[in-house]
C-alpha cells in the first residue's frame, strides 16, 4: 500500500550492493524497493487505494481459507534473483509454504498471483517497467492492477500458448476471475466504501 518515489541516495554513494541495502532496510523505518544497486522510497497510500486493499484481502482470505495459496500484504518482501528487484506488491498470492530467497530468509520468491493498485503517480510503472521485471518470474500467473480512481481493473494471465493476455473488468457487476485459483472475485466487492 505504497508509492514508489524518486530514488533515494543512501550510504553517501550511487550504488549499493544487494547486502548494503538489506542492511539499510532493516534499519530503515520507510520500506524501499531496489533494484540494480538503486533504492526507491515508498510513501503512503490513498484512503481509497488502503479500502480497494482492505476489500481485496478480506475477500482473497474468505476465498482461500482451508487451501494451499494464501493472500500476503505489502509487508511482505518479493525478491526477484533474475534481475535484483526487492519490492513490496501490494498484495501477492503463494502457493504452499512461503519459500525465502538464497540471499535474504525475509525475503521471498515465486508468488502466483501478484496485484497492485494504481495510483497516478505509480500508475505508468506498474503497467511498464515493473510488469516487465515481475515476468521473470517463473512462477507468476496473473498480474492484477486495480485503478483507485476509476472502476477498473487490468488482469494479466499467461495462455496455454505461454503469452500473456489481458482481460478487463470495466463495470460494477463484473466478476474478476482468477484463472491460476480457478475463484472469482466481485468487482463490486473490490471497491466497497471507495464511492467509485
Amino acid at each position: 500500500m505504497y508509492e514508489v518515489r524518486e530514488p533515494t541516495i543512501a550510504y553517501g554513494k550511487q550504488k549499493l550492493s544487494i547486502e548494503e541495502y538489506l542492511q539499510f532496510e532493516k534499519e530503515s523505518i520507510e520500506k524501499h524497493e531496489f533494484y540494480q544497486g538503486e533504492i526507491f522510497a515508498m510513501s503512503g497510500a490513498s484512503s481509497r487505494h488502503v479500502k480497494i486493499h482492505s476489500n481485496l484481502f478480506i475477500a482473497l482470505g474468505s476465498l482461500l481459507k482451508g487451501k494451499p495459496c494464501k493472500p500476503y500484504g505489502s509487508d511482505l518482501r518479493i525478491y526477484i534473483p533474475q534481475n535484483t528487484l526487492f519490492t513490496y506488491p501490494d498484495l501477492a498470492i503463494i502457493c504452499n509454504d512461503l519459500i525465502s530467497s538464497d540471499v535474504d530468509e525475509n525475503s521471498f520468491i515465486q508468488p502466483t498471483i501478484i496485484f497492485e493498485i494504481l495510483s497516478p503517480s505509480t500508475k505508468q510503472y506498474d503497467r511498464g517497467e515493473k510488469f516487465r521485471l515481475y515476468r521473470a518470474i517463473s512462477s507468476l500467473k496473473e498480474y492484477i492492477l486495480i485503478d483507485s480512481e476509476s472502476i477498473n481493473v487490468e488482469a494479466f494471465r499467461i495462455n496455454e500458448k505461454g503469452f500473456w493476455e489481458l482481460h478487463e473488468y470495466r463495470t460494477i457487476n463484473d466478476q474478476l476471475i482468477l484463472s491460476s485459483l480457478a475463484i472469482t472475485i466481485s468487482i463490486q466487492d473490490i471497491y466497497e466504501g471507495t464511492k467509485l
